[in-house]
């Protein structure tokens, strides 16, 4: 069994902290970014909601009604699908790069 000097020690535990501090500082631009991202989707949501609401305030047949609602409902379906699509990448990318500073400390302790 090999011996382990303190400056060794020393060293691991530094490599250790700087990895934590720089993987902590992407995961929380990556959680801002996505809370941004989230509020962003949120507000346009409102605002498409309200104006399909104003469409049909305007509409004075059965068919226009129907018509307004359908193509509300299909877009509202696609931006959620694309928004979680969107998010989902989000989130990966952010794990992904919130990993990287600890791949030379995994390695190290592997060999």
């Amino acid at each position: 069994m090999a011996s382990v000097s303190a400056e060794e020690i020393q060293k691991v535990a530094k490599e250790s902290i700087e990895s934590s501090i720089a993987s902590m500082t992407t995961l929380t631009k990556g959680i801002q970014a996505i809370t941004v991202e989230v509020a962003d989707y949120s507000r346009k949501s409102f605002e498409d909601g309200s104006a399909a609401i104003e469409k049909l305030l305007g509409v004075k047949s059965l068919d226009k009604v129907i018509e307004v609602q359908t193509d509300y409902l299909k877009s509202s379906y696609q931006g959620y699908v694309a928004e979680l699509t969107k998010v989902g990448e989000l989130y990966a990318g952010v794990a992904r790069d919130a990993y990287k500073p600890y791949e030379g400390l995994f390695a190290k302790v592997t060999k």
